[in-house]
């Protein structure tokens, strides 16, 4: 996880924030999303809706999720997509 695999992060995120230790979850999540996890993007709005996160690192992680989408765009995808593959 600690190497870039987003989906792991965000796992270590979610043992963080069932053990209570929210901003280490905020920490992963925000790290995830910020590779265009989408679930973890939602894990730190809800954070941020119950107060242990941040309006900056909701900010943060919203920004770095947007812009890992647009970097995964391509012609190839948004055909593909079309195409229902």
């Amino acid at each position: 996880a600690m190497k870039g695999h987003a989906e792991s992060r965000h796992m270590l995120g979610a043992v963080e924030y069932d053990n209570g230790n929210y901003q280490l979850a905020v920490q992963h999540w925000v790290i995830s999303a910020k590779v265009g996890y989408g679930d973890s993007l939602n894990c730190i709005k809800d954070m941020f809706k119950e107060g242990h996160a941040t309006k900056a690192q909701y900010a943060e992680a919203l920004l770095g999720y947007r812009d890992a989408v647009e970097e995964m765009k391509s012609p190839q995808r948004e055909e593909a997509k079309r195409l229902g593959l």
